[in-house]
């Protein structure tokens, strides 16, 4: 428990202030957020805020960031609301247990995972097919909560149908609906514009929770939370039917990998810029004890939260006691204060859902894929593709797929160079990539940019053949830069000795 050693050593007097005001801060963003992704989720309001105290108490005593706060986040919502609807039957407490055990054995493959030391499996999504896959994750939610702001239900699950029945429904948009959302955006801008210091989607969820109380507005038909019933959640280890079981740990595995790699990614982020290190696979075992947590006090996913990290960072928080006092907050408001969360309409929290979803679909990345190279940005696309097409489950396999067929055309068909000299620049150059670079005569110097082993040891040989004989006949020398050769396996030593003797 790396948090454990840090708290012991805590510097109560130094500390605490900055820590009290932060966790107060993470957890204003974290109540409006946590009751929109339960939404998301298909679950209750209360079940978002248990997912906000179990995920947040666990990381800071197993977690190797001092800054990371693991909440639940809108991809990780997404993938668990497709696996589970089609299990659950329409059952509400099935879907709860489902929902429950889902997040148990996501926690559970985490700490597997890291007892194999498997933390460097996170890597093998590269980052235009993560950009690609929250991308197509984006889509999917933004779409999903369209009907809400329209006040009309939405019941098709994939991206392409739902489009479909959104474009048949808009003639039956519910209006009070939809001005109590166009309220609820014009709040959010203005909190974005004008109020930075204040969380934007809380005060979507005050002020339009304020307007349906004053003006009535369930009276003509805007939908609000069900009340929302106090108190602590019990631990409860959950119970699914066992034909259920191969199903969830098949979807767990995808979440596993999926919300490991996107928590790992905001927590080296914020690593970076505050000048400490995370280790990879000890993250593991924390996100598994998160959400290990998480399912035994009746939560669901959760993984590192960009918005409610940097809330903690830009408020000051220096240790893991902002995630206590976070998770202490969200916890005397569920004992005292969940009266009010009953007039927050729903169409509120699509416009909140609507903006998280803006904020994973990342154009920036996708431009400058375009710029650097189009194969990586056809790869992002197609796996935004398989998540439109396929779900975002299936979706995970397509990206995975995607990852591994990315590994073996680059290990097994790495690129060659060749070297020569460029006049007033020292050394030895790709000749491709400096236009000026002139090979020596009577020599082929020969970079291969892998290790040399079985499953790429022919294309070595013959593009060093290839190189050879476009030399012509005043070849003397040909000599191979074995820098970016790593590693040399017996296939690799009976093709070096077959140029030998050409």
């Amino acid at each position: 428990m790396p948090g454990l050693v840090a708290l012991r050593r805590y510097r109560f007097q130094r500390d605490f202030s900055h820590d009290l005001f932060a966790g107060l801060s993470v957890a204003a963003v974290a109540l409006p957020v946590s009751i929109a992704y339960a939404e998301l989720a298909g679950l209750s309001p209360a079940i978002g805020l248990y997912a906000s105290i179990g995920p947040l108490l666990a990381y800071a005593l197993f977690g190797t960031s001092p800054q990371l706060m693991v909440n639940p986040d809108a991809a990780s919502c997404a993938i668990l609301a497709a696996a589970v609807t089609p299990l659950a039957g329409g059952d509400p407490a099935l879907y709860l247990s489902l929902a429950t055990a889902l997040t148990l054995f996501t926690g559970v493959f985490c700490v597997l995972a890291s007892a194999f030391r498997l933390g460097a499996l996170a890597d093998f999504l590269s980052r235009p097919i993560l950009v690609g896959f929250l991308n197509g994750i984006a889509l999917s939610i933004f779409l999903g909560q369209i009907g809400k702001v329209l006040g009309f239900q939405i019941t098709a699950s994939r991206i392409v149908p739902r489009l479909i029945e959104i474009l048949s429904k808009l003639p039956s948009t519910q209006v009070p609906t939809l001005l109590v959302a166009l309220f609820s955006v014009a709040v959010l801008g203005l909190m974005q514009r004008f109020f930075t210091r204040v969380p934007a989607a809380l005060a979507v969820l005050v002020l339009s929770a304020a307007l349906v109380g004053l003006l009535d507005l369930p009276a003509v038909g805007v939908a609000v939370l069900a009340p929302v019933p106090a108190g602590l959640p019990m631990p409860a280890l959950p119970f699914v039917p066992w034909y259920t079981v191969p199903k969830l740990l098949g979807s767990a595995a995808g979440l596993a990998l999926v919300l490991f790699t996107s928590g790992t990614i905001t927590s080296r982020s914020f690593a970076s810029r505050g000048g400490y290190d995370v280790n990879v696979d000890r993250e593991l075992v924390a996100y598994g004890a998160a959400n290990i947590a998480s399912s035994l006090t009746q939560g669901f996913v959760a993984t590192g939260a960009d918005s409610r990290t940097a809330m903690a960072v830009t408020a000051g928080g220096k240790t893991q006691v902002t995630g206590l006092v976070a998770a202490a907050t969200i916890a005397l408001l569920l004992l005292l204060f969940t009266g009010p969360l009953q007039f927050v309409p729903v169409a509120a929290l699509g416009v909140v859902l609507i903006a998280a979803a803006l904020s994973l679909l990342d154009v920036t990345s996708l431009r400058q894929f375009w710029r650097m190279d189009r194969r990586e940005f056809g790869l992002s696309l197609i796996t935004t593709a398989g998540v439109v097409a396929l779900g975002s489950i299936n979706g995970i396999l397509v990206a995975v797929a995607l990852a591994i067929i990315r590994f073996v055309k680059h290990t097994a068909r790495p690129s060659v160079e060749l070297l020569g000299e460029e006049k007033g620049l020292p050394g030895l150059h790709s000749i491709d990539r400096h236009g000026a670079a002139q090979a020596i005569p009577g020599m082929v110097l020969f970079r291969f940019n892998a290790p040399l082993v079985f499953f790429n040891a022919d294309h070595f040989k013959q593009c060093a053949l290839s190189a050879a004989q476009a030399s012509g006949d005043d070849l003397r020398w040909f000599v191979i830069d074995a820098i970016p050769i790593s590693d040399i396996d017996i296939n690799g030593l009976v093709v070096l000795k077959d140029l030998q003797q050409k």
